[in-house]
């Protein structure tokens, strides 16, 4: 039989017989009032639960994972203030619940049965997802995705100081205000929860400003998977910098108690506090998990016989605040009034359309406080002799510095986070001299955590700041990608557009450095940048195109809240020749900060009609280096610089490529996974040119005199392009 209608029928007989759980008698500052209104809010929590299982076995709603035995989180929302942003668990529906009672006009119930029918009018995912969230409420919709929530939220709680400090235009948290995030005992052993927690320990330490507020729902299980009894008490209690507090989250009186008491020390102190609750787990997991199969039936029903809502009866009976018939009268017309309520939600239209379900990838545009530029005398002051210098041409790592030196000039909201930023000024000097200019809360040096990098800067976004966090190389970008592919770029699609976390990532990367590193500093693969939907990924060859490509990324990023990756060719860096040593051909002057190439605007070098080749960054230093050979032997070429990687700018290219007879694509990512596949696929579909490509080979990168083995070189360009012309050569 179906648990919930066990611990249903259960509830009724229960409390209309008064056989309710012993426990300890209701204390602390939790007045009779609010007492039922947390009752009602569990009693709404269960119901919807109910209904929802019944409206997935009659096909009319589909995935479900209940918040039954987590009631108690109503307490802990009504502990916090409506304005403090809150990441919450999956099981947290309690929590949403009560907090719609502290913000008037709250169709809460309205909205989340539209949810659970995958309704399109519903007002957060638009029919998406079953996700919690909700803009009016300060809750950023999450997925069940385990602990991916947890680095961002302390990138949100870092977020409040800062965008004081700089007074950002968007900024939504209040200065006192701290941020919560709620997560599973199974999920507190992931990784992600591991490296989250320890940098908001690690930011405290160090006296810097962390109001975050961990909340750890403690039912003992992970699907199937026992948690050890005292596990997490052990884990977190201990912690440098964080605070622990403990309550049993059956208790509606006690969990009130010492969540305000938690609020209170993290908005206070402004430091992290660990607040570790005690549920149970009603029904299972989610859907259709069967708990017999893992659990015995002694252990189901001990759970059930906990039930939180009996709890919350004889707390609220004892405490002369609600008598047992009344509660039983408020469960049973709440039940009712969600299944009316049900019969119109499935009603409702859904979505239909691959456009429809497409239509929030990319986020609403955003209106800004025009921007003058910075001025001639901030810039002098910053810049210092830097300014003279840009009357000579310089090298690429160098133009990028002073572009942001300009972008953080003009845009007080600009933080830069990662590892060596600071006081090194990076691994290649990319950032030197920023943090004396900017100080140390705009240039955060990070620990050594990338998944912390990149939450950190998703959580920054969510309060006004545009965050241009650092990842070393390219290669450690995989240890953290999914703060991108399921944290970044699935928050637009989500919330209808509602939540956005523009940035830009700036990523050092590619091939052909000589003798260092290897593969981990020599990563050529792109396939896991450019198949995140709605990510942006653009790559400059040279230092003025680099300057003008990432202002343009600062744009789309401010302006149309994207989520932008700027990938900088590390062997590119320090290049100061073209065609032969001393020639200085590949250094750049500084362009007027007022320059940018545009969103899919393309770059042709010559105007060759023989061939056309298209490549970018070192591809395209490469190709150069050929066009100039081939056009000894009578081969006509002329180079593009594709710039954006993703989205291919396709319409720019196709009118780059037309007057020429053939097409050689250059790419220096691998033959499998790697970008010509997807430009030979543009040109097969939309152009009826001959074509080919020369690509890398499916290999990792190695270290010492074969560094550029595996990657196309200036003579195999040459050859690929003498096949492709035939006779002509």
């Amino acid at each position: 039989m179906d648990r919930s209608v066990i611990v249903h029928e259960n509830f009724l007989r229960r409390v209309g017989t008064g056989d309710l759980p012993p426990g300890r008698k209701p204390s602390g500052p939790l007045g009779a009032r609010l007492a039922v209104q947390l009752y009602r809010s569990g009693c709404l929590t269960r119901a919807l639960d109910i209904v929802s299982r019944r409206m997935q076995a009659a096909g009319e709603g589909f995935y479900t994972i209940g918040s039954s035995g987590h009631e108690g989180m109503a307490a802990v929302a009504a502990a916090l203030r409506p304005t403090d942003m809150a990441f919450l668990h999956y099981r947290d529906a309690a929590f949403q619940v009560e907090r719609a009672n502290q913000v008037p006009g709250q169709s809460i119930l309205w909205n989340m049965l539209l949810s659970f029918a995958c309704s399109a009018e519903d007002p957060i995912s638009g029919g998406r997802h079953k996700v919690l969230g909700s803009k009016a409420l300060a809750i950023p919709p999450q997925t069940s995705t385990i602990a991916s929530h947890l680095p961002k939220a302390v990138g949100a709680a870092y977020s409040i100081g800062l965008a004081k400090r700089v007074g950002a235009e968007h900024r939504v948290l209040p200065n006192d205000g701290i941020v919560l995030c709620s997560f599973g005992d199974a999920g507190a052993n992931h990784s992600t929860a591991q490296g989250a927690i320890n940098a908001s320990c690690w930011t405290a330490y160090r006296e810097v400003p962390m109001p975050v507020l961990w909340v750890c729902e403690d039912n003992g299980i992970g699907i199937s998977t026992r948690t050890p009894s005292g596990w997490i008490a052990a884990n977190f209690s201990v912690r440098p910098g964080l605070a622990y507090f403990a309550c049993d989250g059956l208790d509606i009186y006690e969990t009130h108690r010492v969540a305000c008491e938690a609020a209170d020390h993290v908005r206070r102190r402004r430091k992290p506090a660990f607040l570790h609750v005690r549920t149970v787990r009603l029904y299972g997991h989610a859907g259709a998990d069967v708990q017999a199969a893992y659990m015995s039936k002694a252990e189901i029903e001990a759970d059930e016989a906990n039930d939180p809502l009996l709890h919350t009866v004889r707390l609220l009976a004892e405490a002369g605040a609600l008598a047992r018939d009344q509660a039983l009268a408020i469960y049973e017309d709440t039940l009712a009034r969600v299944e009316r309520v049900r019969a119109e939600a499935i009603t409702r239209p859904r979505l239909q359309t691959a456009g429809e379900v497409m239509a929030s990838i990319v986020p609403p545009a955003r209106s800004n406080a025009p921007s003058n530029g910075p001025s001639a005398e901030a810039r002098a002051a910053a810049l210092g002799a830097d300014l003279k210098a840009m009357d000579s041409p310089q090298v690429m790592s160098r133009l990028i510095n002073w572009a942001l030196t300009d972008l953080m000039l003009e845009y007080g909201e600009i933080a830069l986070m990662g590892e060596d930023i600071g006081a090194k000024g990076g691994v290649y000097g990319v950032t030197q001299k920023l943090v004396q200019r900017f100080g140390k809360p705009r240039v955060i040096d990070t620990l050594l955590d990338e998944q912390s990098i990149l939450g950190l800067a998703l959580g920054m976004a969510h309060n006004g700041l545009l965050p241009i966090p650092e990842i070393q190389f390219l290669a450690y970008y995989h240890n953290a990608e999914d703060q991108i592919r399921g944290e970044g770029a699935t928050l637009p699609f989500f919330s209808s557009g509602q939540f956005t976390n523009p940035l830009v990532l700036r990523i050092a990367g590619l091939g052909y450095q000589k003798g260092f590193g290897g593969h981990f500093h020599n990563d050529n693969s792109l396939a896991a940048l450019r198949d995140v939907p709605g990510v942006i990924l653009a790559c400059p060859s040279n230092g003025a195109d680099a300057a003008r490509l990432l202002r343009e990324c600062v744009r789309l990023a401010r302006d149309e809240q994207r989520l932008v990756v700027f990938l900088e060719p590390i062997a590119l860096y320090a290049m100061r020749d073209l065609h032969k040593s001393g020639d200085g051909l590949w250094l750049r002057h500084y362009p007027e900060p007022t320059e940018r190439i545009g969103f899919a605007e393309v770059t042709t070098h010559g105007e060759g009609m023989d061939l056309a080749i298209v490549s970018y960054a070192n591809g395209l230093h490469l190709s150069l280096q050929a066009q100039k050979r081939l056009a000894v032997l009578g081969i006509a070429a002329r180079v593009i610089d594709l710039h954006w990687l993703n989205p291919l700018p396709g319409e720019a290219l196709l009118k780059a490529i037309a007057p020429a007879a053939r097409v050689l694509i250059v790419d220096e990512t691998r033959r499998t996974g790697g970008l010509a596949e997807a430009l030979m696929a543009l040109l097969a579909e939309r152009s009826d040119k001959v074509m080919a490509r020369h690509v890398a080979e499916d290999s990792f990168v190695p270290t010492g005199p074969a560094y550029a083995s595996t990657m196309p070189g200036v003579e195999s360009i040459v050859a690929a392009a003498i096949a492709l012309a035939g006779e002509q050569a």
